[in-house]
């Protein structure tokens, strides 16, 4: 049977995607609950796959990569093998931060960041355009940024 969040759950999750850095004491105390509990409930929400993982988000501009492109690739042939290869290769880009298997009209969507347009023609260039089976790419350029969230909004039941 799977596991239904509750309302405390919900609570856990909204806080810790909030600041991940709470201590396991901070997160009882906001949650008015005593420490074992709260962490024998963090610990099941790892165990079922609701946290994936705890990070930290940088400023892309602070680290010199200030330019964003969304790029569409087309890929010349749809077998199985071909789209496996296309997204290993794509996997080992640093400079791509998130991928997308996508149905109409592209096959792929890439989120990159990267520090000027030199680099990213060279990432065009001399190796997205060698990945397996590319046929066509198309690139967006990001003038600015109105959003940018990573928090998934967890209304209570």
């Amino acid at each position: 049977m799977a596991y239904v969040l509750d309302d405390i759950d919900k609570r856990i999750l909204n806080l810790l995607q909030e600041d991940s850095r709470l201590s396991n004491k901070q997160l009882a105390h906001l949650l008015h609950r005593s420490p074992n509990p709260t962490y024998v409930r963090v610990k099941r929400l790892q165990d079922e796959g609701y946290i994936r993982r705890y990070t930290t988000i940088l400023n892309p501009k602070k680290i010199g990569r200030g330019v964003t492109v969304f790029t569409s690739v087309k890929l010349k042939e749809h077998s199985q093998k071909s789209l496996k290869a296309f997204m290993r290769e794509v996997a080992k880009l640093d400079e791509i931060m998130e991928c997308y298997h996508m149905s109409g009209d592209s096959d792929f969507i890439l989120k990159i960041v990267i520090g000027n347009l030199d680099e990213y023609n060279h990432l065009m260039m001399e190796q997205l355009s060698n990945l397996p089976d590319v046929a066509t790419m198309e690139s967006t350029f990001v003038m600015s940024e109105v959003k940018h969230e990573t928090r998934y909004g967890l209304e209570k039941s």
